[in-house]
């Protein structure tokens, strides 16, 4: 009788540890958006959705964001204080991600 070889089956590799996902950029021009649109709900700081207006339609033709960035950072002051005078709509969750849209 001939003997017969057994073959070991490879054991495969152990999976490696999925790498963390890297958060997605903020949009700001979805960001500034929104912020009109609170704005214009809580019938807050009328010059300041005037300013976001204008902001958003030139970032539309140049695709520069300075001017949303600056005024989202006008509208986490004015929200903050709509905050602390317990506007209804207005919560700290709407300023935390203003911040960190400005923020990158």
């Amino acid at each position: 009788m001939a003997k017969t070889v057994k073959t070991v089956a490879e054991k495969p590799a152990p999976k490696k540890a999925a790498a963390p996902k890297a958060a997605k950029p903020v949009n700001i021009e979805k960001v500034s958006k929104d912020i009109l649109e609170k704005l214009k709900v809580t019938n807050l700081a009328p010059e300041l959705q005037s300013e976001i207006e204008w902001c958003l339609g030139s970032y539309s033709y140049d695709k520069n964001p300075v001017g949303l960035y600056q005024t989202a950072q006008k509208s986490v002051a004015v929200f903050t204080e709509a905050k602390n005078n317990k506007v209804k709509g207005v919560t700290a969750k709407l300023i935390s991600d203003i911040e960190k849209a400005i923020k990158g």
